[in-house]
Formats: C-alpha cells, sequence, structure tokens
C-alpha cells in the first residue's frame, strides 16, 4: 500500500530525474548547430519548454497513480553509482561530436558499409539518431538508454511504465501463468520491468542486435524464465501460436512500411487465438496537433529513415483483419495500444 512518504520519494526522485536529463538535453540542444528548417515546417508552432515539462509532468502524476493503484512497483531510480551516471554523461557529450559531423555531413555517410553477408537485411544498416555505428557495436548497446532518456528529458522509462497497466490486467486474466515474446527487445529495459513485476512469467526477448542482447542479457541475469533470441522480428523462429501475450516497444516506427507489415503478421502468427499484442511507439500525426511539427522535424535532427512514413501510418489497418483494437493510452511523446488477436484462425 502507498504511503504519502512513497510519494514524497518518488515526486523527489523523479524531479532529480527530470532535471539531470533534461538539463542535459538542454545543454545539448546549445551545443548543435543549427539545421535548415524544411519548408513545409516554418511559422508552423511547435510547444515550447514550459509545456514540454508540464506535459512530462502529467505523465509522471499518472504514473504515481498507477503505482498507488497497485499495476507496477515504483521504478528503480539511480542504478549504478554517481560517478557512473556521470562517466555516461562525459561519454554522451565526446559523442555528440561524432553526432554532428553526421547530422551536418553528406546523407551518403547515415549508412554503414557493410559486407552483404545476408545476416542482417539493408533497412537495418543505418546510422540510426546518428550513432556512427547503427545498432551494431558494445558502444552504441552501452550508450542508447542515456541517450534515449536525455532526448525525453528524462521520460522513457516512465512511457514505457504505461504498458504494464494492460499487461498486468492481461495477465490477470491468465492467472499468472502465460509466455510473453518481446520483439525488438533492445537492451531489455522494458523486460527489466517486466520481469521485476511479474517475477515468474515466461519471457522470450527477440533482437537482431548481438551487442544490444548481451546488455539485455546482464540486465536479466537474476531472473529465470528469460530466454533471448537474435533475430529478425519479421522472421520469428517460433511456431504458430506460440505465445499468450506479445509486446512491440519502439520498433515500427524504425521499419520500412513493407517490413512493418511483415512483422504485424509474424505477431499475429506466433499469438495464441485470444492473445493480447501491446505496442508503444512513438505519437503520429493528429493524436496530439500541437506537436505534430516536432514529430515531423524529428526524422531531419535524430536521422530516423522511416519515421516519416511511420507518422502518417494506419496501424488499425497495419495490424490488419486478424486483430481487435482496444485501448489507446496516451503517455507525452507516445502511445500504447492494445490489439486482440481474433479467436477464428
Amino acid at each position: 500500500m502507498a504511503t504519502p512518504f512513497d510519494r514524497l520519494i518518488f515526486e523527489a526522485s523523479q524531479a532529480a530525474r527530470v532535471g539531470w536529463f533534461f538539463g542535459q538535453k538542454i545543454l545539448a540542444q546549445r551545443a548543435a548547430r543549427p539545421l535548415p528548417v524544411p519548408e513545409r515546417l516554418r511559422g508552423r508552432p511547435v510547444p515550447d519548454r514550459r509545456r514540454l515539462l508540464g506535459d512530462l509532468w502529467r505523465l509522471l502524476r499518472q504514473d504515481w497513480r498507477n503505482i498507488e493503484a497497485g499495476h507496477y512497483l515504483p521504478p528503480e531510480e539511480w542504478r549504478g553509482t554517481p560517478l557512473g551516471a556521470l562517466r555516461q554523461a562525459a561519454d554522451f557529450f565526446a559523442d555528440l561530436r561524432t553526432v554532428e559531423a553526421l547530422r551536418h555531413g553528406d546523407r551518403a555517410e547515415r549508412g554503414l558499409d557493410l559486407p552483404p553477408d545476408g545476416k542482417y537485411p539493408r533497412y537495418y544498416l543505418q546510422k540510426f539518431h546518428f550513432q556512427s555505428d547503427g545498432y551494431l557495436s558494445v558502444a552504441s548497446a552501452e550508450r542508447y538508454d542515456y541517450q534515449v532518456e536525455i532526448l525525453f528529458g528524462g521520460g522513457a522509462a516512465a512511457m514505457r511504465r504505461q504498458a504494464l497497466v494492460p499487461l498486468r490486467r492481461e495477465l490477470a486474466a491468465h492467472a499468472g501463468r502465460a509466455r510473453l515474446l518481446d520483439i525488438g527487445c533492445g537492451t531489455g529495459m522494458f523486460l527489466r520491468e517486466v520481469k521485476r513485476n511479474h517475477p515468474r512469467l515466461s519471457i522470450t526477448g527477440l533482437d537482431l542486435s548481438a551487442p544490444y542482447l548481451d546488455v539485455a542479457r546482464r540486465r536479466l541475469a537474476e531472473w529465470s524464465g528469460v530466454e533471448l533470441v537474435e533475430a529478425a522480428a519479421e522472421a520469428v523462429p517460433a511456431p504458430d501460436a506460440a505465445y499468450d501475450i506479445v509486446t512491440c516497444v519502439y520498433l515500427l516506427h524504425e521499419l520500412p512500411p513493407a517490413v512493418r507489415g511483415k512483422v504485424a503478421a509474424e505477431m499475429r502468427r506466433v499469438l495464441k487465438p485470444g492473445g493480447l499484442a501491446i505496442l508503444v511507439d512513438s505519437l503520429q500525426l493528429g493524436d496530439e496537433p500541437d506537436y505534430d511539427a516536432t514529430l515531423e522535424w524529428f526524422p531531419t535532427g535524430f536521422h530516423e529513415p522511416f519515421y516519416a512514413g511511420y507518422l502518417r501510418a494506419d496501424l488499425d489497418r497495419l495490424m490488419g483483419a486478424g486483430f481487435t483494437p482496444e485501448e489507446r493510452i496516451p503517455a507525452y511523446f507516445s502511445k500504447i495500444l492494445t490489439y486482440r488477436r481474433n479467436s477464428a484462425r
């Protein structure tokens, strides 16, 4: 049962977290050389810092209400040491030099120069977020979560946590006996929250990056019932109807349209009839109209080559006739969508 003291601790820790990451976000923006604003975006309003912080705190208040209601545990805060946090900050700002060079460089430099050996699909060989090695190095894997928290001013973990609400409800219907697949699990940040809250749940994390899976393996080492698989999201190495729940966190916006469709088909295939798909991804155009210009700027400012198409994609149509849409949960720059796998095969 949460107490007023618990709430005080939560609010103090979140204020410190937002101050740490949002402050670095502001410093990074000031250190960056401005890019030309595309003609279609000139003069369009964007949310100012006050609006962004206000909306972020609305998310955190909802986060606390979920904790108070027992939907999930209070978050882990400041894991590691202060010296470790300073080292991460120093690494982030040192890497900004590379990011700036790519941001202002030739577009041809944004692809990874790797031999076409068939292990990685062509769309994946990108320097996503202007990382010099995309998702295919130890340095990228170690840096990624810190970069994302700065991008969202300390709100990334809270946005992901909102998916734990429909997950808990679904697990209650299964009396705790279920199998979950997380497609595009990355460094395992979301799966760690899942296992903290549901330690007996059997989970499988799938990702195409071996270095990211290595980080996930460390992050999930204290629990049993964990399987991590190196494979593409559009070719899940699992039999039909193998899972009760499929989650997909911040993956769809990083896929070209044809691959998005294949991933949705794989979700349908590996889910049991009546199973639940839980998607966490970026807002799209029209979800929060005041944010539209900022969302349209994002692929230019952060090299998300398939994001512009995602902004206009019809996700209900993408999931297709095999699913029935259920919940829509807003979460700052993100949203959580749930889809029920139709019982008819």
